[in-house]
């Protein structure tokens, strides 16, 4: 057996997050779109999806044509099968993440983030799988007092803590 691992970086644009996940049949494409579009008015998003088996197409779903797009060339990139990747702008991933959680289909979230993004792979001769993510950057050091005032600042700025 002939193994390859592969690095796929997706670069994330300022202002939008990704959820990475595995799921398992060709209708979590619809039910993903669904959970999303359920979970708040306001977020616009984007789905590509990796079919394993059958037309092994990249299908999309989404309430905003770029970020479609943006997810179906980004699903394709990675090229693993029955894989999934959101990408959203108005809203973040905690706003989801139950949702996505909750539907049947979905087998693994890798990563929910705005990071730069690694994807980590092996490519084997029947096709590639996600072995691991690499998201964001590796600590420098331990938070200190001011760091800890910062990280409670920046929650309640946005609104995520009174």
């Amino acid at each position: 057996m002939s193994e390859k691992t592969l690095k796929v970086s997706i670069e994330i644009p300022e202002g939008y997050n990704i959820i990475l996940g595995h799921t398992h049949f060709i209708k979590s494409v619809e039910d993903i779109y669904e959970a999303m579009v359920n979970s708040s008015a306001s977020i616009k998003f984007g789905i590509g999806f990796c079919e394993a088996s059958q037309d092994r197409l990249v299908r999309g779903e989404g309430n905003d044509d770029d970020l479609k797009e943006w997810a179906m060339q980004k699903a394709l990139k990675i090229g693993a099968g029955h894989t999934f990747l959101i990408v959203m702008k108005g809203g973040y991933p905690i706003n989801v993440m139950n949702l996505l959680k909750s539907v049947p289909e979905i087998c693994t979230i890798h990563c929910a983030t705005a990071n730069p993004l690694q994807v980590l792979m092996v490519k084997t001769e029947q096709g590639r799988g996600i072995i691991g993510v690499v998201d964001g950057f590796s600590p420098v050091g331990m938070e200190k007092e001011d760091d800890v005032k910062k990280r409670k600042k920046l929650l309640r700025d946005i609104g995520y803590k009174l």
